[in-house]
């Protein structure tokens, strides 16, 4: 019976002093009995955690009460066992590193488009470049059908590359996506700064994707950072 709750969320936000938060959360989430990994930075925060439903919902409710962290966006998923070892909170430059200071997706978000909405235009045959933001070893376990990928080794490489590849994107419509939204959340406003005007990103990424839609246009599995290696379109595990 699946009884530990996996949960992802993020939030680009105003962190003045990501040390108090710290010094706030770890306690509470040891106490619950969570164990997963938190990042905060200046920029925002980026938490996967896992435990018993109760525990976990309750310390949603206690980020909840922060209007920084008010109504995070959550992905969900079950499993059998508890997929991380310890409870981390850490501090980072970025809770996502991409190393293009210039790239504020607070201030400067690009547009969303629904997963249903996505599916739907391509049922059409819509004339759409799907990019993939992630790594070689994410792609390797799956993505969408037909899907632009330029060969970045992580998430930094990416932002260089895509100095070399914009141009051709320039006319095109184009949609980025990555595991749960995040990495796209910086990749496709640095697209735009780039001269790629019609972009958007995919909202929720592939997790919100195969929770709302399923494998519809999308090859094999999504790669997880946790000990899951991947889950299938019912986001249940899978072997990588």
């Amino acid at each position: 019976m699946t009884h530990i709750l996996n949960i992802a969320t993020y939030r680009f936000v105003a962190i003045d002093d990501p040390h108090a938060v710290k010094a706030r959360l770890l306690p509470v989430a040891q106490a619950l009995g969570l164990k997963g990994t938190i990042l905060l930075a200046h920029e925002g925060i980026n938490a996967f955690l896992a435990g018993a439903e109760t525990t976990v919902r309750s310390f949603l409710s206690i980020l909840d009460d922060d209007p920084r962290f008010a109504n995070l966006d959550i992905k969900e998923s079950w499993s059998d066992t508890m997929p991380f070892h310890k409870m981390k909170i850490k501090l980072k430059d970025e809770i996502v590193t991409f190393r293009q200071p210039q790239v504020n997706p607070a201030l400067q978000p690009a547009p969303f488009i629904s997963p249903e909405d996505l599916k739907a235009r391509l049922d059409r045959g819509d004339d759409i470049v799907l990019l993939d933001t992630r790594n070689d070893v994410e792609v390797d376990t799956g993505t969408f059908k037909g899907a632009l990928f330029w060969g970045n080794k992580n998430f930094t490489e990416f932002g260089e590359i895509a100095k070399q590849h914009a141009d051709a994107l320039k006319n095109k419509t184009v949609v980025s996506f990555c595991t749960g939204g995040i990495r796209c959340e910086k990749a496709a406003p640095y697209l735009h700064s780039l001269g790629v005007e019609n972009v958007f990103q995919l909202e929720g990424g592939i997790l919100r994707y195969f929770e709302k839609v399923g494998r519809d246009h999308y090859d094999g599995d999504c790669f997880v950072f946790d000990e899951r290696a991947a889950v299938d379109p019912a986001l249940a595990p899978t072997e990588r």
